[in-house]
């Protein structure tokens, strides 16, 4: 008799409380900042380009998610880390729910602080450095395209395979240059390879004779062109020197099409590149890609196909949870694999880092290109498990929670 009180007592108060509350999204509109550098030396890969794919994971949703418009904002921190806080800081104030890009590593970290603080959705595509999802990981931000462990791992491990030469590093002097260098170094000692040097160039450097020269009396024949942002100008100036007719190898730590379409392809002819798109990778990878030359003029960076990808799995997210909080948001972004254009075969780790395939590429020859933009040939696919760091050597504190 009891039981049976107690039951109906507790159907009544059900029934008193009504349905339980639902998830919905409290803004009035569905606000996404794209944060990067819009004029810079790194505008090319990222600025506009990663505006323009945001809109285009926008516009799959037809511009809105259950009646809530869908609104891209875009912002450029010059690659400035106190701007870009400060711009972030002033987005979030006014509601803006989700940053994409990021921009240049020092300015990505510096974002990444604030994110930490407030719990608002950061997705990284520009930013490199392996602080992003290591000792400064956060439970709300994703580094979803490149990071400086998979790329020099790869780059490292493809060109050892047929040389133990000695290398030489020019160096870009910021966040994301000396964690591509300390990690291929790392790597290079692990194969029994060598280091000559290292030298240290300012982002935004016209002149790199002098860091060539350095190189030449290095006695190194691999030389490292580890300056993202100053690439073109680099490899322009090392084709000049003529380094490649002394026997010495020409390696581009952190390469993208953008970087090749402003070379050419007779000075990088050859090289190897680690990437994580390229236009003919997959059936859908073309159809984006051109998609997006239709309305820039240029095939998009993997920078600005993963600004694509991230932002359209995010505001698949909120459809699905019809709501806006970000801790819900992120929980489904991690349940749900990512499969899109930029990859088939994506998740997010348990250190916020987003995994999926990377591809290493050569950069064909004239004469094997067909034509404007076929710049690349696939030599191998990286599967996730052997392109990223593995999580037993992570110092991300939200691993194992």
């Amino acid at each position: 008799m009891t039981r049976t009180v107690s039951t109906a007592m507790l159907l009544t108060a059900l029934a008193l409380a009504g349905p339980p509350a639902r998830a919905e999204i409290k803004g009035e509109t569905i606000r996404i900042g794209v944060l990067t550098d819009m004029n810079g030396v790194f505008a090319t890969a990222m600025g506009p380009g990663s505006v323009e794919a945001a809109r285009m994971a926008a516009g799959e949703f037809g511009g809105k998610i259950n009646g809530k418009p869908i609104e891209i904002l875009q912002a450029d921190h010059q690659n400035k880390p106190d701007l870009a806080a400060s711009l972030a800081r002033k987005w979030f104030s006014e509601g803006i729910q989700a940053i994409a890009d990021g921009g240049s590593s020092g300015a990505a970290l510096a974002v990444q602080e604030l994110v930490r603080g407030n719990g608002r959705i950061f997705l990284v595509s520009g930013a490199g450095a392996n602080q992003l999802t290591d000792e400064a990981c956060a439970p709300t931000s994703v580094q979803w395209t490149q990071d400086a462990y998979s790329t020099a791992t790869a780059v490292v491990s493809g060109i050892m395979q047929t040389s133990k030469e000695p290398w030489f590093f020019i160096t870009g002097d910021y966040a994301f240059g000396h964690s591509i260098e300390a990690t291929a170094r790392a790597r290079i000692g692990e194969l029994g390879g060598k280091v000559a040097g290292s030298v240290k160039a300012q982002l935004g450097t016209p002149d790199f004779s002098s860091f060539l020269l350095q190189a030449q009396s290095s006695g190194a024949k691999i030389l490292a062109i580890n300056v993202a942002g100053d690439n073109a100008t680099a490899i322009k100036q090392a084709e000049e020197f003529g380094l490649a007719d002394q026997g010495i190898k020409i390696v581009p730590m952190s390469f993208q099409n953008v970087d090749i379409e402003a070379v050419g392809l007779k000075a990088t002819r050859g090289d190897l590149i680690v990437t994580s798109f390229f236009e003919d990778v997959s059936p859908a990878a073309r159809r984006f890609s051109d998609a997006f030359h239709a309305r820039r003029k240029a095939m998009p960076s993997q920078i600005q196909a993963g600004v694509y990808s991230a932002v359209r799995h995010y505001l698949q997210a909120v459809k699905d949870t019809d709501s806006d909080d970000s801790a819900t948001v992120m929980a489904k972004m991690k349940a749900t694999p990512v499969s899109d254009a930029y990859t088939p075969n994506g998740r997010i780790r348990e250190d916020q880092r987003m995994v999926h395939d990377l591809y290493l590429v050569q950069v064909k020859t004239p004469q094997e290109s067909r034509g404007p933009w076929d710049f690349v040939k696939l030599i191998a696919t990286i599967p996730p498990d052997q392109a990223f760091r593995p999580l037993d050597r992570s110092k991300c504190g939200l691993v194992g929670k």
